[in-house]
């Protein structure tokens, strides 16, 4: 379904200038800007491409990137780190190779994308080096009951979410409400049917962190509709209209402005 009430509005591909260096996984882009700095911080993004990750992050003062781009599936994502060692190999090598050091190591993910970020914190070396995540429209679980090979949709009015892909989530997000970390998540009205939406993983969290979602009617970055808007400490969870393709790709398109809000203290 499409709806063609409001404007789904795109960026301009553009090539910023800037390093660009192939790495074992994924690629390694500098802004020009930030040429000769010894110490920058950096965003891993996984499922956006290269071109709108590389655009946003020259909008940031010291942000490079490494975009990684997969395939599809979150599970895709996820097994790229199922060896704990490839994230500290990943960081040592892009390190070497451009001869800086990073402040803070951040990540982001849309879509599929989140499932390298859910598998990163859930191990502690690698949750102990990220400072900041951004998950856009990706935190996704199963029903508890329901293969994800049966492609049919829970019988339950109110199904019950398996508990595993929410832990890491869980766990950072308790560290952002306490000031330690900060994480945001996004989410939508698209319903997938044999697997929990984002709304619904996102209504599950929030009970858990024990806090309330607040309705709101708010205009969002790239001509979306916020209808919810959850903060507490370092934490934010913000809801938007829509449950089509489009949406969600409005989301990943809204990536400068999500960059703007993560760097907020």
């Amino acid at each position: 379904m499409v709806e063609h009430t409001r404007q789904h509005p795109r960026l301009t591909q553009t090539k910023p200038p800037g390093l660009r260096q192939k790495l074992t996984l994924g690629a390694l882009f500098i802004p020009e800007k930030l040429k000769g700095k010894r110490r920058i911080n950096l965003l891993l993004f996984f499922h956006g491409g290269d071109w709108l990750p590389e655009l946003s992050v020259t909008q940031q003062r010291d942000l490079a990137v490494i975009t990684v781009q997969a395939g599809a599936g979150s599970s895709t994502y996820e097994k790229l780190f199922a060896d704990p060692a490839i994230f500290p190999k990943l960081i040592a090598e892009v390190q070497t190779a451009a001869n800086i050091t990073f402040n803070e190591i951040d990540l982001g993910g849309w879509s599929a994308g989140c499932g390298a970020l859910r598998q990163l914190l859930s191990d502690p070396a690698s949750y102990a080096r990220i400072s900041r995540v951004l998950c856009i429209d990706g935190v996704h679980a199963g029903y508890i009951g329901v293969a994800a090979a049966n492609n049919a949709a829970p019988a339950a009015t109110d199904p019950v979410l398996e508990p595993k892909n929410l832990q890491s989530w869980l766990h950072f997000g308790a560290d952002a409400i306490a000031g330690k970390k900060r994480l945001i998540i996004t989410h939508s009205e698209i319903f997938p049917g044999t697997y929990a939406s984002t709304t619904e993983t996102a209504d599950a969290l929030l009970r858990q962190w024990n806090l309330t979602p607040h309705p709101v009617v708010l205009w969002g970055p790239m001509g979306t509709q916020i209808l919810s808007e959850t903060k507490s400490g370092r934490l934010l969870v913000v809801g938007f209209a829509g449950n089509s393709a489009p949406d969600h790709v409005d989301q990943l398109q809204s990536l400068p402005e999500y960059l703007h809000w993560l760097s907020r203290k």
